[in-house]
């Protein structure tokens, strides 16, 4: 099957967001920029920042393959709320797209 059919301009994922976005389904609607960070630093190893995983966000949002909402203020945030995010239906459709595609390449290398 061609997966390059199936995936629209615009809402390829790089692999940083693909990345935040596997992240995010994992938290499962408890998803926000400092729990994405200690997550992929603990789960990978990777030094990030907290506005590169902002802008991930945004550009997931801008795919709806996110959504997000405010919570809560909290007295450990100095009363500030902090936004939510969650997979979306087409979130988890790309993701597995991304990860057939991987293991169809995977399957075409010699050597296995």
């Amino acid at each position: 099957m061609a997966f390059t059919n199936i995936i629209m301009k615009g809402t390829h994922l790089g692999e940083f967001e693909e990345l935040v976005l596997l992240i995010v389904g994992i938290l499962n609607g408890d998803a926000y920029g400092i729990s994405i960070l200690t997550e992929i630093e603990e789960k990978t190893g990777r030094k990030v920042t907290v506005s590169t995983i902002h802008t991930a966000l945004y550009r997931l949002e801008e795919k709806e393959y996110v959504t997000s909402q405010v919570g809560g203020a909290s007295k450990a945030r100095g009363g500030r709320s902090k936004r939510l995010y969650e997979i979306t239906s087409a979130g988890r459709q790309a993701l597995e797209i991304s990860r057939d595609v991987r293991e169809n390449l995977w399957n075409l290398m010699p050597g296995k």
